[in-house]
């Protein structure tokens, strides 16, 4: 989980040098291709059937991701990256109430208390005064609200992700999000193409190379350990984007970051003691 935090952190500099020239379609194509050529490429290496045992959820699951990542590109096009980052990292409290009904997997109070503090470094961040490029300035509503349905989407595929875990390899589930991007990109791209410039097929190879990489160790993550924990693990991508913001593209970091990194980052030790709390009942999967 902590490996796909600093690769979905790269992937989101990559999508944010990209200026938002190129439509958010075409980003997404990209990345498709490129993650299906590396899923195809991993899955024959392994030698390992790529279409798995339960195709409806794998197709659902890669079609929420899909939803999600449009959801997140537009928000890092129109918002700081920090800000954009810590809004999609809502979906930490979104896992964890959607995991007890769907999976029966209760939080137990380190979860919990680390979903709070998280929550909490996210409002101190987008708070009035905390989020915007000046102080005192508003976040824009469209990409506000990108953010949030990012998260919400992106909670709903990690449960996805976790209820295969008895029946699918990592890598199939990984592999079936591009397979579900590319249609449900190319049409789109189809209608209003935009040619990149040679600094373009650079970043968004690089948007493809890094999203790979975060969702293989996403997938694998998720697999591994009870899905509010983990997700709450992955909450040290904030500070994360806020440093490649400052870095890259000198973004001016709110005076509340400080505080926001620390809640972070005391929510991500939080959830690394956290053990699963046994639930009456046995989710399907």
């Amino acid at each position: 989980m902590l490996a796909s935090a600093l690769a979905f952190s790269l992937m989101g500099v990559c999508v944010k040098a990209l200026g938002g020239r190129l439509p958010v379609a075409e980003v997404v194509l990209a990345r498709a291709v490129v993650s299906l050529l590396i899923s195809w490429w991993m899955l024959r290496r392994s030698g390992l059937d790529p279409w798995g045992q339960r195709r409806g959820l794998l197709v659902g699951r890669g079609m929420l991701g899909t939803a999600g990542l449009y959801c997140v590109y537009l928000a890092l096009t129109g918002l700081p990256l920090a800000v954009a980052t810590v809004l999609q990292y809502l979906h930490p409290t979104f896992t964890a109430l959607l995991a007890w009904p769907l999976l029966a997997e209760r939080p137990g109070w380190r979860v919990w208390g680390a979903v709070l503090l998280g929550f909490l470094g996210v409002a101190v961040l987008v708070a009035p005064g905390g989020g915007g490029a000046a102080a005192g300035s508003a976040l824009p509503a469209l990409p506000l609200l990108f953010a949030l349905a990012g998260a919400l989407l992106s909670a709903l595929a990690y449960v996805s992700v976790r209820a295969l875990r008895r029946s699918e390899h990592p890598l199939v589930v990984v592999f079936y999000f591009p397979l579900m991007a590319l249609p449900l990109s190319l049409p789109l791209v189809l209608l209003q193409p935009v040619a990149p410039t040679g600094p373009e097929y650079g970043w968004l190879l690089g948007v493809g190379v890094f999203t790979q990489l975060g969702q293989v160790a996403l997938t694998y993550g998720l697999m591994g350990m009870a899905a509010a924990r983990a997700t709450a693990i992955s909450y040290v991508q904030v500070p994360l984007a806020a440093l490649w913001g400052v870095w890259w593209f000198q973004e001016a970091v709110p005076a509340r970051a400080g505080l926001s990194a620390l809640l972070v980052l005391l929510a991500t030790l939080l959830s690394l003691r956290a053990r699963p709390v046994p639930a009456s009942g046995s989710a399907s999967s």
